[in-house]
């Protein structure tokens, strides 16, 4: 059940805690009942520590099982409450990114045109970039025009990682890459 807010930023109160991975330490912030950001070391736009509120480690259970069988190519979706906040059009491109199937890929080119009007692949990419729920919302699974390895906020390693592990994971007939 991975689903995005609709309200402004809540004033709740955040917490946080740091889950060890194969790619690196994860820092999952909760905030409201819902995890609203997961990012990895040396993410691009990770906010400051500051807005991560005080740690705790208590209440993070959920994820960090999920994330462990997700890694470890047991989980192909994830059954935790999201809260990713961001401008009407970045949930537009975060709500496309949740239905692009496991193991499955799209382009920046392709969710623009899903989206309709004059939305460009660049403006897309941006809202891409700027999802705070990496993994959870699986931005790695777009890539650029003819398939290329683009941008990553957690690195291109990473996002190769990603994409290798749900390939070897996901029946063959879904394979697109």
């Amino acid at each position: 059940m991975l689903t995005t807010s609709d309200t402004p930023m809540p004033t709740a109160p955040a917490t946080y805690t740091t889950i060890e991975s194969r790619l690196g330490d994860l820092t999952v912030v909760a905030r409201g009942g819902g995890i609203a950001g997961l990012y990895f070391p040396r993410h691009w736009h990770m906010p400051g520590q500051v807005g991560f509120g005080e740690r705790s480690d208590a209440g993070f259970g959920d994820v960090q099982e999920q994330l462990g069988e997700y890694l470890a190519g047991e989980r192909r979706s994830f059954q935790l409450p999201v809260c990713a906040h961001g401008s009407p059009f970045q949930k537009r491109v975060w709500d496309l990114l949740r239905q692009i199937p496991y193991g499955e890929t799209a382009t920046y080119g392709e969710l623009a045109r899903d989206l309709g009007g004059c939305v460009t692949a660049q403006e897309v990419g941006a809202a891409v970039g700027r999802n705070p729920v990496c993994i959870l919302i699986p931005c790695h699974r777009v890539l650029g025009a003819g398939g290329k390895l683009t941008g990553y906020a957690g690195g291109l390693g990473r996002k190769r990682f990603l994409l290798d592990l749900e390939r070897e994971a996901a029946p063959r007939s879904a394979r697109l890459f």
